[in-house]
């Protein structure tokens, strides 16, 4: 299994290896090493995938505004991909984590995610991430997510507290909210949407629909970990809930979320615009 793991290593992980050895030794790694660092991060930890899977959200844009994807053309997918190019996310990323990321919070979060245990982590994550059938990760993932109850395995404790720990600050919800927000509001000030959207009432109503979206969002996210983590051992579940408990890790993910929330608000408000000179079927 050890060598399985490291034949996957790339040389960029294997050099950024080398600088986390420097960084746990207290050495300060050379300046110019700063921006390939948080590169190396993104690709060790699976950022990089996470990152590129907000691309899969474009989908939902048309629904939003109560319209689907044939709506805006022929050219919508080729629209939506330009908007959501990955090189771009992950470059707005790569900005903010820089300026941002602390070298002992970069170091732990890679050591553990640097581990036999964090590459097989990594490779179910992106795996998840990367498929294209979300009604069946759905299906697969309730049904797993019903037997485990049924049985009282640990295992649904186990998930639960990885989630928690993911959004220990629970952000999630008015992530979301605010992803939408500022959504709408793009599309109706660049005309996608007829008449104004009063942003105050926008807020007031989603505000009475949140204890429903929390729910929904606790229940999605212990589906699609169910289904992501369905052939990791429950030793090794506990080990990862431990791990993600962790102080530092806990500040690791507080910054990637907001790096992904940021990322995919922005990238909604782009979509916005390019909507505008594509309804009743025009092209670009």
């Amino acid at each position: 299994m050890r060598q399985m793991i490291f034949r996957q290593i790339t040389p960029r992980i294997l050099a950024f290896l080398v600088m986390l050895i420097t960084l746990m030794a207290g050495q300060s790694p050379v300046a110019a090493a700063g921006r390939e660092q948080v590169k190396a991060f993104l690709e060790i930890t699976g950022f990089d995938v996470a990152l590129d899977s907000i691309a899969n959200s474009a989908e939902n844009a048309p629904l939003m505004l109560g319209k689907e994807a044939g709506d805006f053309g022929a050219e919508w997918s080729r629209m939506a991909t330009q908007v959501f190019d990955t090189k771009v996310m992950r470059g707005i990323a790569i900005d903010i984590l820089e300026q941002t990321l602390s070298d002992e919070a970069l170091a732990h979060a890679a050591g553990f995610y640097a581990s036999p245990l964090g590459q097989r982590l990594v490779r179910v994550e992106n795996a998840a991430h990367l498929s294209k059938d979300a009604d069946q990760q759905n299906e697969i993932g309730r049904a797993a997510v019903n037997e485990w109850v049924s049985e009282g395995s640990l295992r649904i404790g186990y998930l639960q507290r990885m989630n928690r720990a993911i959004d220990v600050a629970d952000t999630g919800v008015k992530a979301v909210q605010e992803i939408q927000v500022r959504f709408l509001m793009a599309a109706s000030n660049a005309g996608v949407l007829e008449g104004e959207v009063d942003e105050g009432m926008l807020r007031a109503l989603m505000a009475e629909n949140e204890a429903n979206l929390r729910i929904r969002l606790k229940e999605n996210g212990l589906i699609s970990a169910a289904y992501t983590y369905m052939d990791i051992s429950d030793d090794d579940l506990k080990t990862y809930a431990d791990a993600l408990e962790q102080p530092l890790m806990q500040e690791v993910y507080e910054l990637l979320n907001a790096v992904q929330y940021e990322i995919t608000a922005n990238r909604f408000e782009v979509l916005a615009g390019k909507m505008a000179g594509m309804q009743s079927g025009q092209e670009l």
